[in-house]
């Protein structure tokens, strides 16, 4: 008996070498469309789908395959007597050999302006009937989907060989894979288009098929292996690793601050960075010029500073002591300015969009050559549906993607209404910061510098004082006792930052004391409290509503003059009376931002 051989692919790549050592090995090849065209033009013996089924090619290509004649020869068990009997009884003839690739839905939907009308017309029907028929039937039919498979086959059909169960068994493998995958890709595709009375939520099964890419050596703890970064099948991850080999807490991190610094620059035009510990913000900050006193408290001397530099020191002196061992984020290219400050710093790693190769050079040699670089695509915009697994639950959202602009303060319901640009600036940073801090969450930001966030509280007075003490400890970082500390001139940087932190609370220890040519002298209530009145014009940010006016008697103490939170609670007005007593600024965002 002759043997069949179906060809109907869009990507008509080593086809024409395929249809040739058929013809050679005696198959019978059937065709269609383009394929057919493709095939009769090199001089191959190949027949229409058309003239095995009698019935044309309709609905402008839609309908080619759907036929019993078709499907029949595909589906047939071989070893029934009651599929053979069929078999003959209605005249089908068995198809062997099935090859078959699909309409380009994923590469058509990734490029820009597609219509839903064009999007439609590339989701293969025929295709996918015929790789599941043949894929079911593996122990009688070779499918084919990989272009990359035809030359062992090619090379065994030649030769005469077998191709064995287990090998059918692959091939049928990769054929339900690949369609899993690109129904996938429609699902996802419909799941993200607006169209009108459409809720753009999944309200049936939703099929997800997950690739390893990258084996991580565990998960957030080292009994929690094996741990891998998966990729959705068909698609692309948004990043390349550079350098180093990043962890699972690395990554989160990573992509958490990522998003932090893209929209804090697309809203404030000024270059962002974010300092993070542990999946929140320690410090945020944009590229504002540095005072000379700042630079002296920073210890910054006559470094070079450009604005990513500036952005990441803002990130990094916002809580030096919380920010040791971060992972950094930058919204624009990590120039050699900004690797010089990372190379003086304990850090575990930067995510940035694109790295000079002088700052590449300067940042491989951090951690005996282990520091983390990990460049993320720019241009990469994340499903607006995301799905996330806890306890073997499955929970599905529309994606966080409340656009923070400057629009959302105009809400001011104080009777002090003067919002300046730079207190904008500042509820910016301090609200975007937000948006990517563990819930309950407040921000303090002054001088584009996020100096103060309270993260994961289950009060939001207590993430008001948590915070507020990270601004008394910056700000009190300039007072003139602790900016001429007597340090002996061997002490390492990172012992002098946190030896002024435990100066400040008062909490030195004895090995501390170690440090200084003599004891220091104790710094007062009085001259903290004193000190502490000279601080002016800081924001204060909420991601949720303040439900009693205790978070703004807090506020008044840490120098704050503007102040934003969503609104919508029955205590609003008793809040927008406190800060009305402190003569401070009040926007109702009206916008929640919990994150979890």
């Amino acid at each position: 008996m002759q043997k069949r051989a179906l060809i109907s692919v869009f990507d008509k790549n080593g086809i024409v070498s395929l249809g040739k050592s058929l013809t050679n090995s005696g198959y019978q090849i059937l065709s269609t469309g383009g394929a057919f065209s493709a095939l009769e033009r090199e001089g191959i013996s190949v027949s229409q789908v058309s003239d095995i089924t009698g019935f044309p090619e309709v609905l402008e290509g839609r309908v080619k395959t759907l036929h019993p004649k078709i499907h029949g020869g595909i589906l047939a068990n071989l070893d029934s007597p009651q599929h053979v009997s069929d078999l003959e009884k209605h005249e089908i003839i068995p198809i062997q050999l099935v090859i078959v690739n699909l309409y380009p839905f994923i590469q058509t939907v990734s490029k820009p302006n597609v219509s839903l009308g064009e999007a439609i017309e590339m989701i293969d029907i025929g295709g996918v009937a015929l790789l599941r028929a043949a894929a079911k039937n593996f122990a009688h039919v070779l499918v084919v989907v990989d272009p990359s498979d035809y030359g062992w086959i090619i090379e065994r059909i030649s030769k005469n060989e077998i191709v064995t169960l287990g090998e059918r068994k692959d091939l049928a493998l990769k054929a339900f894979e690949h369609v899993s995958s690109y129904d996938t890709a429609i699902s996802n595709y419909l799941m993200n288009i607006k169209l009108e009375g459409s809720s753009s939520i999944p309200n049936e099964s939703v099929t997800r098929v997950y690739e390893p890419q990258l084996k991580l050596k565990y998960g957030i703890n080292p009994h929690q292996s094996p741990s891998s970064i998966f990729k959705m099948k068909d698609s692309q991850l948004p990043f390349k690793v550079l350098n180093g080999t990043p962890g699972y807490i690395n990554f989160l991190d990573a992509f958490n601050a990522w998003q932090l610094v893209k929209e804090l620059k697309e809203a404030t035009g000024l270059a962002s960075a974010a300092s993070f510990k542990h999946v929140s913000p320690a410090g945020v900050g944009v590229a504002v010029p540095l005072s000379e006193e700042e630079k002296e408290v920073y210890e910054l001397k006559d470094k070079i500073l450009t604005p990513q530099a500036l952005a990441y020191l803002r990130a990094r002196n916002a809580d030096p002591m919380c920010s040791y061992g971060d992972f950094a984020a930058l919204s624009d290219i990590v120039d050699e300015a900004t690797a010089m400050i990372l190379k003086t710093e304990v850090s575990d790693g930067i995510i940035a969009p694109g790295f000079d190769v002088k700052a590449i050079e300067i940042l491989k040699q951090k951690k005996n050559g282990g520091y983390i670089l990990i460049q993320i695509d720019p241009n990469y915009e994340a499903p607006d549906y995301e799905f996330r697994e806890v306890y073997g639950v499955v929970f599905g959202q529309k994606r966080n993607n409340a656009k923070i602009t400057r629009e959302i303060f105009k809400n001011i319901v104080s009777s002090n209404k003067n919002l300046s640009e730079n207190a904008i600036r500042d509820e910016l940073v301090a609200t975007i910061t937000l948006k990517y801090t563990q819930s309950n969450s407040v921000a303090y930001a002054i001088n584009g510098q996020a100096v103060g966030v309270g993260a994961g509280q289950q009060s939001r007075v207590d993430c008001a004082i948590l915070a507020g003490n990270k601004v008394q400890n910056w700000f009190m970082r300039f007072h003139p006792k602790v900016k001429t500390l007597p340090f002996k001139s061997e002490v390492k940087r990172v012992d002098r930052i946190n030896a002024r932190v435990h100066y400040i609370n008062g909490s030195l220890s004895s090995n501390e004391l170690e440090l200084f040519t003599q004891h220091p002298v104790p710094l007062g209530e009085i001259e903290k409290t004193e000190w502490l009145s000279n601080l002016k014009g800081v924001s204060l940010s909420s991601d949720a509503f303040f439900p009693f006016r205790d978070s703004i008697d807090v506020a008044s103490k840490f120098g704050v003059s503007f102040v934003s939170h969503p609104g919508g609670s029955v205590q609003d007005q008793s809040v927008a009376s406190a800060c009305d007593e402190y003569n401070m600024v009040l926007s109702l965002t009206g916008v929640r931002l919990f994150h979890h």
